[in-house]
């Protein structure tokens, strides 16, 4: 068995929620993208007593704690933080770091690795499943939502997102992202979706996102893409205050989309927001311009890639 496990996963887009009217039995389902950036980088190790180093160390020993127990683990084990997603700012977090703990701990005593387990065992994926197939496959994925049973939504299709698209990410350190009892206060204070916007969400997603992605069209993503972040945005607008989380998110954005970019949208409850374009050069040129605009003051502006593959998992 190893001496040291290194993992490390990346955030991921989570680009709208598919149907909330929930009739045919089942609810929510998702779509999300896996990026190279931000990422979660851990290490650990045995050790006599446990020790959490780094960041998201509350968080983190809980994981820890909770995952050792399940598994019946008495050894200590040292698990040191070297990176981590920014908390709250819709890009997967809480279920990156989850599953990282998870699968190093797995490694670090010769475990088969088992992420969908692991999810349940630390209250991950109640609603969404994205976030467990990205940390498993990367790329862009789909899940079929939660039905009659709760259990962890299954991972309906995964495709290659091509080599050359670009994100660019915009994420404001003023706000969070609802989680929590907020989170679950939001959901219940939505009014039903109606079923006629469902349906339009799954047909942008099924008959123009992912064919976009399968034939590396750029325009006809960020028009379907577009077209399910304003359904979506207008539908949680009275629990969020907006489209966007941070108004000034969603200004810089509109900037984005005024130069070109595509395919405009929040993730999850934001703030941050992303944009794609083709291209390194076109991703530097709109990253430079907005971050000499007044629209991007106090905004943090990176471009990111796609990440076609899942978690990275070393064992020394």
């Amino acid at each position: 068995m190893p001496e040291l496990v290194e993992v490390t996963c990346t955030a991921r887009l989570h680009m709208g929620f598919l149907d909330l009217e929930g009739s045919l039995g089942r609810r929510f389902g998702s779509i999300g993208m896996a990026l190279d950036a931000p990422r979660t980088r851990l290490s650990l190790r045995r050790a006599e007593t446990n020790r959490v180093r780094g960041a998201e160390q509350a968080r983190a020993s809980r994981h820890l704690d909770a995952l050792a127990a399940h598994l019946r683990l008495t050894d200590g084990h040292d698990l040191h933080i070297a990176e981590a997603i920014p908390e709250h700012s819709g890009l997967g977090s809480g279920t990156q770091l989850a599953l990282a703990i998870a699968a190093a701990l797995r490694r670090l005593h010769g475990l088969p690795l088992d992420p969908l387990a692991d999810a349940e065992t630390l209250g991950r994926g109640r609603r969404s499943g994205i976030g467990i197939g990205l940390f498993r496959l990367g790329g862009l994925v789909v899940d079929g939502g939660v039905g009659r049973t709760g259990a962890i939504p299954p991972t309906l299709a995964r495709l290659e997102v091509p080599a050359d698209w670009r994100i660019l990410l915009v994420t404001d350190p003023a706000h969070r992202g609802l989680s929590g009892s907020d989170e679950r206060a939001a959901f219940a204070g939505l009014a039903p979706m109606p079923a006629a916007v469902a349906a339009r969400l799954c047909r942008h997603v099924l008959m123009q996102v992912l064919p976009a992605v399968a034939e590396d069209d750029l325009a006809a993503f960020g028009a379907g893409m577009g077209e399910l972040q304003a359904l979506i945005g207008d539908y949680f607008a009275p629990v969020q205050g907006g489209r966007f989380t941070s108004r000034r998110v969603g200004a810089a954005l509109a900037e984005l989309a005024a130069l070109g970019a595509t395919g405009i949208g929040q993730s999850s409850w934001g703030p941050a927001g992303f944009a794609f374009v083709r291209g390194d050069g076109a991703a530097g040129e709109l990253r430079d311009h907005l971050a000499r605009s007044r629209a991007a003051e106090g905004l943090d502006i990176q471009v990111a890639r796609a990440l076609n593959r899942g978690a990275a998992i070393i064992e020394t």
